[in-house]
């Protein structure tokens, strides 16, 4: 058996959080998905195809030509704005790891790398195997997201290497996610003058945020939280125009479509005043079921290499496993780094825990692809 190389896995580690990668910078994205490729390439024995999309290159291998049996899913984006690593640098300490992207997910998608490197040496090939590391998946993988969903279409299962919880357990359930903008148009009208022949946007506004708010329902894993609101021009005038932006998030897909179905649907309280709700539903949850069959699996696995027992959580942030569940294929998030802090200065993963997801993703996928 092909052993672990932390050695090399730390080289690799550090070449990529020292290349960041902010979403919204092109030319860094370039960068990085050059480097994921050159890694990938090193590890696999095979290049990638590059796929660009609004200028955010998403990183593909594509093995056989067949239909899809596994697909392994990571991005290269990060939420950290380009300059960040002069004031938080790569650092290794008492087995912690540190640095923009420790946990967010670059550490991630090498554990997929190396585990599928281990695996082509352990079978000769990688027959049936995608793996896809994005560019774009902080902003809402707005481009990427046929490309994942295309991909995972018709797979036996979809592995996705977003962080572990912080005691090493998966994710098998996501909330759903909606993202909405309630428009109002009113009349303006001076209001000291002849406030009567105005149509006032903030109090219809006001109104539908009521409304709104009587929507979350903590008890069946609902959340709507009217958010960003903007109202009016100047305080001696009517207002004409006003605006809320509406976060929801559901733990099914029948409670996250009748709460689109109420906010689409939305009407007016005051006389002459029109609502328009724009947005939609933007990720489908990733529930339980989709994930049960994987997660017994990787318990069993787990434990006969001598791991921690595996755990499970639920979490109500979104991933692109929800994509992929939404799709029809089974799937199980949170194969990546086991850590924390993803997003701020505390950000940091566990170097204990490498070397575990990576024999525990190559008995899975190598499991999953012998069955055929």
């Amino acid at each position: 058996m092909v052993e672990f190389d932390s050695k090399d896995f730390m080289s690799d580690f550090k070449a990529l959080i020292e290349c960041e990668s902010f979403s919204q910078d092109p030319e860094s994205l370039a960068r990085s998905a050059q480097l994921v490729s050159r890694i990938g390439t090193g590890l696999l024995g095979a290049a990638p195809h590059i796929i660009e999309t609004d200028s955010h290159p998403h990183v593909l291998w594509r093995f056989g030509t067949g239909p899809r049996k596994v697909v392994l899913i990571g991005h290269h984006d990060t939420v950290w704005p380009t300059g960040t690593l002069s004031e938080f640098p790569y650092s290794v300490a008492d087995g912690v790891v540190r640095g923009p992207g420790a946990d967010d997910m670059k550490g991630g998608l090498l554990i997929a790398l190396y585990a599928m490197a281990r695996l082509r040496e352990q079978r000769g090939d990688l027959d049936g195997v995608s793996i896809l590391m994005t560019g774009d998946e902080e902003l809402g993988s707005p481009g990427s997201r046929q490309i994942i969903e295309d991909e995972a279409r018709g797979a036996k299962a979809a592995l996705v290497f977003e962080s572990g919880a912080p005691d090493g357990a998966v994710k098998i359930a996501r909330k759903g996610v909606a993202i909405y903008s309630l428009e109002v148009t009113g009349l303006a009208a001076h209001a000291g003058v002849e406030p009567e022949k105005g149509i006032n946007a903030t109090i219809e506004v006001a109104n539908q945020v009521v409304k709104i708010a009587a929507l979350h329902d903590p008890s069946v894993g609902t959340s709507v939280v009217p958010t960003v609101m903007h109202s009016g021009s100047t305080t001696n005038t009517v207002p004409a125009k006003a605006v809320v932006g509406v976060d929801s998030r559901a733990a099914s897909v029948a409670e996250q479509e009748r709460i689109d179905a109420i906010l689409s649907d939305l009407s007016p309280t005051v006389a002459g005043a029109k609502v328009d709700v724009r947005g939609g539903i933007n990720r489908a949850p990733l529930e339980e079921k989709m994930a049960m069959g994987l997660y017994a699996r990787a318990q069993r696995l787990s434990a006969h290499l001598g791991h921690p027992p595996l755990r499970s959580v639920a979490v109500g942030g979104g991933s692109d496993g929800n994509f992929t569940a939404g799709v029809g294929t089974p799937t199980i998030d949170g194969l990546g780094t086991v850590g924390g802090g993803s997003h701020a200065r505390t950000e940091h993963a566990l170097q204990v825990w490498i070397p575990r997801r990576v024999e525990l993703t190559t008995a899975l996928v190598g499991e999953l692809l012998a069955e055929d």
